[in-house]
């Protein structure tokens, strides 16, 4: 049978090298705060409960978790990373199972990992803890694990108490460990403070169940996925790492990116098969892509479904609510927004399309604009299967052009035309012979009078 999994995410910390009002575990990463990033992870293990422990600024992280059916608990004071997990003791009341701890400010954990230090758990020997571990480029201050050939752990310690030979070991802590919940909290009521920063440590457990005859394993993944954020730079080399895994599995997956260094995906952005992807293009949240989609070089997409077939940019900007359907294009520096293009339909040049449903095959001139907004209220625009809008058009809402229809171009429409009608919303064109040259004549001999 399988055992029931719990979490405990660690997020007290301050977070003073951030320099920031927001908290540091909601910085986000591809569009998603850190903190949510792990807790999608985890969610992959089905977890009967998850806690996250809070500490200075509470609050934020409290409202960021509440919708994700996350319990909470609070360190008051910071006395190191194994006072912080027994703060959730209590939240687990009741809990037999298997215990996760994580650290919100470290987001790319995959839930495949955390389901590797569960069935080590289990594995031989029955360890009474799993250490994830890693071999950076730069060991620098980081905790070392002494562990065997076979990941038994001989002694784990901090780097301001290890010695001039543990110092050379290259296994790291990241600080991530499995456990199950009676001897996590069993184990952590014996810790103590002794130790070069007064702090009790989360690692001492390791040590204490070694000296009941139980060893601990180490499990070992690569640095990328362990990396820790403390301060901007950090927050922007981990952005950096999660976008280049996910430029490869797009390629992987079967889009062309012409420039991948230079396009930004968001967490949840899906892109099909056979989709290209030009240089330096943005993604936002909620970007839907089909197969065989273009999108051209400088776009910037969030919120947005594009049906197969579509054509993109450059320089087009499409804002949530935004859906193409199939074939259809939009070109060059044009916006759409909570707007829907039917099949084939086509905005080329300069226009904005903001709350409006645009029929298929329906083309829309340069220039055009739904003007949707009169200061208080916004309004829809409905544009018919096969109209067209002339440019320069401005189509004043709520108001509909019928099936079929043409709108002259140059028109500023506020009543609704009929399928298959000609609107013309302009003054006559009046031509007076001559008039330019007796202007430009009686304009230079004023300015030579001066």
């Amino acid at each position: 049978m399988t055992r029931p999994v719990a979490a405990i995410i660690l997020a007290a910390g301050k977070g003073t090298r951030m320099k920031s009002s927001l908290h540091k575990v909601l910085h986000p990463i591809a569009g998603r705060p850190m903190l949510l990033h792990l807790i999608a992870a985890v969610e992959g293990l089905a977890p009967e409960r998850t806690v996250v422990v809070t500490g200075a600024g509470r609050e934020q992280v409290e409202a960021a978790v509440a919708p994700h059916g996350v319990m909470t608990a609070l360190q008051q004071e910071q006395l190191g990373t194994g006072h912080a997990v027994r703060q959730a003791e209590a939240a687990l009341a009741g809990f037999a199972g298997d215990v996760l701890v994580l650290y919100g400010d470290v987001p790319l954990v995959t839930t495949a990992t955390m389901r590797h230090m569960i069935e080590a758990l289990h594995g031989d020997g029955d360890p009474v803890a799993v250490v994830l571990g890693f071999r950076p480029a730069d060991p620098g201050a980081y905790g070392r694990v002494i562990a065997d050939a076979d990941g038994r752990i001989a002694r784990m310690v901090e780097y301001k108490d290890a010695s001039e030979d543990e110092r050379l070991v290259t296994l790291c802590n990241s600080g991530l460990m499995a456990c199950r919940s009676a001897d996590l909290f069993r184990l952590l009521g014996q810790v103590t403070n002794v130790n070069a920063a007064g702090e009790y440590y989360l690692p001492d457990v390791v040590m204490l169940g070694l000296r009941e005859g139980r060893a601990s394993v180490v499990i070992e993944t690569g640095e990328d996925e362990v990396a820790g954020v403390n301060s901007r730079a950090e927050l922007a080399a981990v952005d950096a790492r999660w976008q280049q895994a996910r430029r490869a599995q797009a390629m992987a997956d079967g889009a062309t990116l012409l420039a991948p260094e230079t396009v930004w995906f968001a967490h949840d952005t899906a892109v099909g098969r056979d989709v290209t992807i030009g240089q330096n293009v943005v993604f936002g949240p909620g970007v839907a892509i089909a197969d065989g989609v273009v999108i051209h070089a400088f776009s910037h997409i969030e919120g947005a479904s594009i049906a197969s077939g579509a054509e993109v940019g450059p320089y087009a900007r499409l804002r949530p609510g935004a859906v193409l359907g199939e074939k259809s294009k939009v070109g060059n520096f044009v916006e759409v927004k909570k707007a829907v293009l039917g099949g084939g339909a086509k905005v080329n040049h300069l226009s904005y399309i903001g709350d409006a449903e645009i029929g298929a095959a329906a083309n829309i001139g340069a220039g055009t604009i739904t003007c949707n907004y009169d200061g208080f209220f916004k309004y829809r625009t409905n544009i018919g299967e096969g109209a067209f809008i002339g440019s320069n058009s401005a189509l004043v809402a709520p108001v509909t052009v019928g099936a079929g229809a043409i709108v002259g171009a140059g028109s500023v429409v506020t009543q609704d035309v009929e399928a298959d009608a000609l609107a013309l919303v302009r003054p006559p064109q009046e031509v007076k012979p001559g008039w330019a040259a007796r202007f430009r004549e009686r304009m230079r001999a004023r300015k030579e009078a001066r």
